[in-house]
């Protein structure tokens, strides 16, 4: 199997949904994990912008990220002069959540969605953007690129605005606000592609170490490595090609319950 040429028509499709969010919104923020779509969602929004980023990026810390995490967040914040907010439950926190005191459903409502909410509420955004794409999970799939969340943050996948010919809808309710999915219809493979054409740079977990690595990244304490010998961006698209096994087959949350991450979506979760 050889490298191919990328698509860019979705770098122009996110490109135009991201000055369309800045054109339409007052006060949008995009989430920032450090993984590599969300990453790649921030590396396209400099481009959209000519080497700036015209939001406050927000990453919700749960405190659990691998240690490799925190400092790529810290080394490029401050190279690309980020305008970054961590946001944390503290109050959870203070009050022992985490991996090992609940369910991952519980876990991942506290220091995720709670902190998402707070984060949003105390930043006063109307729009929040996400590096979630339709092919990393089967309810993902259900999402529109403009997603609109009522007062309480919840969203109702069973009554979403059409999106016919890309007009999008951007109507907020009171109190509410919209989430819009920039790179809702790449793939696994086309992010690959991408970050190997741009040359964009990653946390090292991704990158085989005594033939292991990360396929996706989180949480330490519910993220698995996959066996794997590929330690640069070019063995990684290959083996993608080549893969039978799920992107998110090592995260905890997915295993749980089949239906937890509708759950968590429906609560207002990432």
């Amino acid at each position: 199997m050889s490298v191919q040429a990328i698509d860019r028509g979705l770098e122009n499709e996110t490109i135009h949904i991201l000055r369309e969010t800045r054109e339409r919104f007052e006060r949008p923020a995009l989430l920032w994990s450090m993984g590599k779509d969300s990453t790649t969602l921030l590396w396209l929004a400099r481009k959209a912008f000519f080497g700036e980023v015209p939001f406050t990026v927000l990453h919700i810390d749960t405190s659990y990220k691998f240690p490799e995490m925190y400092r790529f967040r810290d080394r490029y914040s401050k190279e690309w002069g980020l305008d970054l907010t961590v946001v944390r439950n503290e109050a959870a926190l203070e009050a022992g959540m985490g991996p090992d005191k609940a369910s991952k459903l519980e876990c991942c409502t506290a220091l995720k969605t709670n902190a998402l909410q707070q984060g949003i509420r105390d930043g006063g955004h109307d729009a929040v953007i996400l590096g979630i794409r339709g092919d990393e999970h089967g309810v993902r799939a259900k999402e529109r690129v403009f997603s609109p969340r009522d007062a309480s943050f919840a969203w109702n996948y069973q009554d979403q605005p059409p999106e016919f010919w890309d007009l999008h809808q951007a109507t907020v309710a009171d109190d509410g606000h919209i989430r819009v999915h920039p790179i809702l219809n790449w793939r696994e493979i086309d992010i690959w592609e991408y970050v190997r054409a741009e040359d964009i740079p990653l946390p090292e977990l991704y990158f085989a170490e005594n033939g292991r690595r990360y396929r996706s990244i989180g949480c330490q304490t519910c993220c698995k490595p996959v066996e794997s010998r590929a330690n640069d961006v070019v063995d990684i698209v290959l083996e993608v090609r080549s893969a039978k096994e799920g992107e998110r087959a090592g995260r905890a949350q997915d295993k749980e319950d089949a239906a937890a991450m509708q759950k968590l979506r429906a609560l207002g979760y990432m």
